[in-house]
């Protein structure tokens, strides 16, 4: 899952402006930091399985609520129902995930959110870790819905920062489309402000 322990918590709840090493779904956990999620929801698929698994380690230092469900429509519609009701919420999942969401991801684009909303969905072109090869950019059409493609974890962790924003500001649903490369690399990050 990453580095263990001190170096761990040090590099995911480093202060602004400094620099640490994460990997990309290292990154989106701290972009859900910064953003300050409420929930954070999903279904343990690779590659998106360690943002939950990093902000399970350190949630109650933050009180963020972070679980994993039996599939992901059952995520999805958690963090939806806490997004109605006003609170910033991720949910993660794998490509053939949103399959399994997808009726419900349908619904929420026209029905609309109050808080923001951010739909991490990882590709895996290749596949590498992916039973099947799916390009979930076809679903942002289908579902008239904003998509981010972010290219490194730098760009991951400001992207669900930024994807909160403009869900709040659209009252929808933001697709965050990553992949296997992103979800799994390693890189310096320069950290943002933790929204209080």
């Amino acid at each position: 899952m990453g580095r263990l322990g001190d170096e761990f918590l040090s590099n995911l709840l480093g202060a602004s402006g400094s620099k640490a090493l994460l990997m990309g779904n290292e990154a989106i956990a701290r972009g859900a930091i910064e953003g300050g999620a409420h929930l954070v929801s999903g279904y343990p698929g690779t590659p998106s399985s360690e943002v939950i698994m990093s902000l399970a380690r350190i949630s109650s230092k933050l009180g963020m609520r972070v679980e994993w469900f039996a599939n992901e429509k059952v995520a999805f519609e958690v963090a939806f129902a806490a997004a109605s009701a006003g609170l910033r919420s991720l949910v993660t999942m794998k490509a053939p995930g949103l399959n399994v969401a997808s009726d419900a991801v349908f619904s929420a684009a026209y029905a609309g959110v109050n808080g923001g909303l951010v739909v991490l969905v990882a590709d895996d072109p290749g596949p590498h870790t992916t039973q099947t090869e799916q390009d979930t950019r076809f679903y942002s059409l289908a579902m008239n819905l904003p998509m981010m493609e972010p290219s490194s974890p730098q760009e991951a962790k400001d992207a669900v920062v930024w994807g909160f924003d403009l869900s709040e500001r659209l009252k929808l649903p933001i697709l965050l489309r990553t992949t296997t490369r992103v979800n799994h690399s390693t890189a310096d990050v320069v950290l943002g402000d933790i929204m209080e």
